[in-house]
């Protein structure tokens, strides 16, 4: 097999969502996965939440899975929901959306973009030197690349084969998943009991009135609290049928099952995002329990991050050193997943003191302050990089505001569908002359009307002028000057040219 600059391991939405984002910036990259096609069996992951909806929009895709998905309000924790209807955002919402489409659908757009896809091969091990990474797959094949890429889940061969530490939890409660035809229809929902929590639905749905209104026909969805802590190995049918049992005193006569799974809130996260040339993102870098539904977010979310500063680094604009930024920030945001993943876990229990304790929380939260909090934390909308003291903005993602430019009415987020940095000047046109990263980042000229707002924190002053990283967040404002700008310009896209 030739060499690449990129080798990503793992086609699921992280690794595609990475390898759009180097493709975009004109990186030779490739993905290796070991599925022999895009079909996944299993449920995984069930939408988007607002954050990664509006990743998908800065590229311009976001349509393609809005018109395959159902609008609604999915930010909940710990069994409280949390409306995000009143926050600035044009997408005030979630998505119920499987993940076999949300692979599907960035299958398509990674396949537009030209990148090529090893399929059925797997990787048994990796060894790095000081120029590239040695790829050993299971077909007798091998890769070299400059960089490699772990997106390759829980159990990540790369992130075990780069030494990299997985400290965290071992799993106190474990659940069955699975899609079954049954004899005797349940009740379909999601239900709570003595003995904890479980769920009936179907793959088809529509969401009416803010209510989930399932199909009546295929087969049943199943989702039970096991008595104990389930093994590591492959649930059985009679698996299922015992935990039924336990949960809800009949196994409803499970038949002809189409897949089973199990997952636990095993709660671990890498001690390192990178080992020189090795890297890690998505599960492969954090695993924990599904609650709040924001495992895949944080992934797609970790590789807009890491993409256009490995492509940076790969194309020589940019230090190495810029690639422990990516530490540095993503590490912390998956850190407070991580907390409030396990406080959900803790809070779901069904003894009467953690329902007091749940339902004292669902009191504050059904308050404006706790809402918005909360409900920014879980939507990905209020993450905050480190970059320092200044405006608010600083460090945070760029609204999507209606701009006025000489060519016409824009948005921000047009700005962004190429993954370039854009300079956005909002004074007088031609203040600040970046003459030196023009090949990099684009200058535009623009006015603004609306009033500047961000989620959680509310109104902020207007500034002079912003530098949009690619992945959308604020790495500086400007204030009436060109103070620190330079500073900025280096620091992010390379020194002038």
């Amino acid at each position: 097999m030739s060499g690449h600059a990129v080798a990503i391991v793992g086609a699921g939405p992280t690794g595609l969502m990475l390898a759009g984002e180097l493709a975009l910036a004109g990186v030779d990259v490739a993905v290796v996965e070991r599925r022999i096609n895009q079909d996944l069996a299993g449920s995984r992951a069930g939408g988007l939440h607002a954050r990664t909806i509006e990743v998908l929009d800065q590229r311009g895709i976001a349509e393609r899975f809005l018109s395959e998905g159902q609008i609604a309000q999915v930010a909940g924790f710990a069994g409280t929901s949390l409306d995000i209807s009143d926050f600035p955002t044009r997408h005030p919402y979630g998505l119920g959306l499987w993940q076999k489409h949300i692979e599907r659908l960035l299958a398509d757009w990674v396949e537009e973009l030209g990148v090529v896809i090893h399929r059925g091969r797997e990787v048994i091990g990796a060894a790095q030197d000081d120029l590239g990474v040695d790829i050993v797959l299971s077909s007798g094949e091998s890769l070299r690349a400059e960089y490699m890429v772990g997106c390759d889940g829980g159990r990540s061969v790369v992130r075990k084969a780069a030494g990299i530490e997985f400290p965290g939890w071992d799993p106190t409660t474990s659940a069955l998943i699975a899609e079954v035809e049954v004899a005797q229809q349940p009740e379909l929902g999601i239900h709570r009991n003595a003995f904890g929590i479980h769920s009936f639905g179907r793959a088809e749905y529509e969401i009416l009135d803010g209510k989930v209104v399932y199909a009546n026909h295929g087969p049943v969805r199943i989702m039970v609290t096991e008595e104990h802590v389930g093994p590591a190995t492959e649930p059985t049918l009679d698996d299922l049928r015992k935990a039924l049992v336990a949960a809800c005193g009949t196994d409803y006569g499970v038949h002809r099952p189409n897949w089973i799974s199990r997952f636990t809130d095993a709660t671990r996260q890498a001690a390192t995002y990178r080992n020189q040339r090795i890297l890690l993102a998505g599960d492969a870098a954090h695993v924990h329990a599904p609650d709040g539904g924001q495992g895949l977010q944080m992934g797609v979310q970790d590789a807009v991050n890491l993409g256009w500063k490995l492509a940076q680094v790969i194309k020589r604009i940019s230090p190495e050193s810029l690639l422990d930024t990516y530490h540095a920030e993503r590490h912390p945001v998956a850190a407070r997943v991580l907390r409030n993943t396990m406080a959900s876990v803790a809070l779901r229990r069904p003894d009467e003191r953690t329902t007091a304790l749940r339902e004292s929380m669902a009191e504050l939260l059904a308050m404006d302050e706790p809402r918005k909090r909360y409900a920014g934390m879980l939507s990905g909308l209020d993450i905050h990089y480190d970059l320092g003291d200044g405006h608010p903005l600083l460090g945070r993602r760029m609204p999507d505001l209606d701009l006025l430019a000489a060519t016409g009415p824009l948005r921000v987020f047009n700005l962004l569908h190429g993954a370039r940095p854009a300079l956005l000047n909002l004074g007088e046109p031609g203040d600040f002359d970046i003459t030196p990263w023009a090949s990099r980042v684009q200058r535009i000229d623009a006015a603004c009307a609306g009033k500047w707002e961000l989620p959680v924190l509310g109104a902020v002053a207007a500034p002079s002028a912003v530098l949009i990283r690619p992945d959308g967040y604020v790495a500086w404002v400007g204030e009436g000057t060109d103070l620190g700008l330079v500073d900025a310009l280096a620091r992010w896209f390379g020194a002038p040219a």
